[in-house]
Parts: structure tokens; sequence; C-alpha cells
């Protein structure tokens, strides 16, 4: 009989202590636990790749110039050669929620993307960075952001707070929409696989029963590499384009 636990779609996401420090104090948990290899891994691998610094580069420097040039890209055609001065904050969200994602696609490994508070905090971060640089650069001209340009003055009372609930729920649907993705693929795939577990023990029978399972699992994986890859940009740029609203806020 197979184990509730390797089956069970939801058990992926739980959240363990691994070591705690006093009765009810601090704890470090396995969610924790991938959040630190996932920054150690990003420093290691382009402090790696980086430190030869060839003309003719190899494979390595080649895979951390190419996203250099990617998130590059996207930040100058998102919010201008000013917002350049964002290219490192971009670029660290960028390769965080990229490596956390496809540390995800290993089994036995944790996702914690997957979980709403850690991309609501990054959602936060995002909106705490665009608001005080946009009052910093701008002052009360940031402002601005909530009045269209264009729109007749007799209107506004109706369009104005249409733009500040917009501008509010950013942070929610920013957030929303990485933890969705993940968690839905997630537990899509989780739900595939035990149905190969489960028809698999039942004998020969099972096994032949298994096979279309076995066919979306493998379909699934592949689009959750996808996924993972894509959300990481979609958070990427999505941040690009409202640090573009704190250095241009006018419509």
């Amino acid at each position: 009989m197979a184990d509730p636990n390797k089956v069970d779609p939801i058990h992926q996401f739980l959240i363990t202590d691994i070591v705690r420090f006093g009765e009810g104090g601090f704890s470090f948990t396995n969610s924790a636990l991938f959040m630190v290899l996932t920054v150690g891994v990003i420093l290691a691998y382009l402090i790696f790749s980086t430190s030869r610094r060839a003309i003719v580069p190899g494979r390595a420097q080649l895979v951390s110039e190419m996203a250099y040039e990617f998130v590059a890209n996207m930040v100058r055609s998102s919010a201008g050669t000013a917002g350049m001065k964002f290219f490192p904050f971009v670029f660290a969200l960028f390769m965080f929620v990229l490596v956390a994602n496809m540390f995800g696609m290993i089994p036995f490994f944790f996702t914690f993307t997957s979980h709403i508070i850690v991309t609501f905090a990054l959602a936060l971060l995002v909106f705490a960075v665009v608001i005080v640089y946009g009052f910093y650069k701008n002052g009360l001209k940031f402002l601005k952001l909530f009045v269209p340009s264009g729109v007749p003055a007799y209107v506004l009372p109706i369009v104005v707070p249409i733009e500040v609930v917009s501008f509010l729920s950013r942070p929610i649907s920013l957030s929303v929409r990485l933890f969705a993705n993940i968690l839905a693929g997630h537990i899509t795939l989780k739900v595939f696989a035990g149905f190969v577990v489960t028809l698999g023990s039942l004998g020969f029978l099972g096994w032949l029963g298994a096979l279309l399972p076995l066919v979306m699992t493998v379909a699934i994986t592949a689009l959750e590499f996808l996924v993972a890859a894509l959300q990481a940009y979609v958070f990427a740029v999505l941040t690009s384009m409202y640090i573009n609203d704190a250095i241009h806020p006018s419509h």
C-alpha cells in the first residue's frame, strides 16, 4: 500500500522545523533552508562563471552574460535607461525566483514560492521600493500617477479612486500570480504522479491503466519547467514596469 504522504498533493508544501532555538522561539525551517540554498547557488555560480572574465567566454560565463543581457534589455524596454539604476534589484529578483522555481522541480526539494507569505513579501519589497523612490525623486508630483493625462476634470472623481485601488492591488496581484501558478502546477503534477503510484500498486492491469497518467505526468513536468521560467520573467518585467511608474509618474 502506498504511503499516504507520497500521494497527498498538499504534503509537499508542509513547512517543517529543521532546527528550533528555544521553546516557542526562532526556527530554521525547510523553507528557510531552500531560500539560503537559492541565494548560495546564485552567488556561487555567478562568482565562479565570471571570475576569469574571458574575452571568449566559456559555457558558464556565456550563461551568466546571457542572463545579464536578458534582464538588462528587459529593464531598458520597460523603464528606459533611467531604470538601469535598478538593474541589480530586478536581476536579483529574477534570479531568486527563477532558481527557487527550478529547485522546486527537483524531487524531494521544497518549493517556497508556492507559499503566499514568501511571494507577498517579495511583492511588498517591490511596492516599497516604488513608493519610496517615487516620492524621493518626484516629491508630491508622484501622485500624478493617479491622475491620467488627458482625462477631463469632471471624470477625475471616478478615475482617481480606480487608479488608487489599482495601484494598491499591485502587491496582491504580483504575489498571487506567482504563488497560484506554482502551487496549482505542483498540485496537478503530484495528483497525476499519485495516480501512477496508486494504479501501479494494483499489478499488471494497474500498470496498463497507469500509462495515461504517466504520459500526463511527463507532459505536465515539461510544462512546469516552462511555467517556472515564465513566472520569473513575468515577476521581473512587472517589477520593471512598476519602477517605470516611479521614475515617470505622469501617464
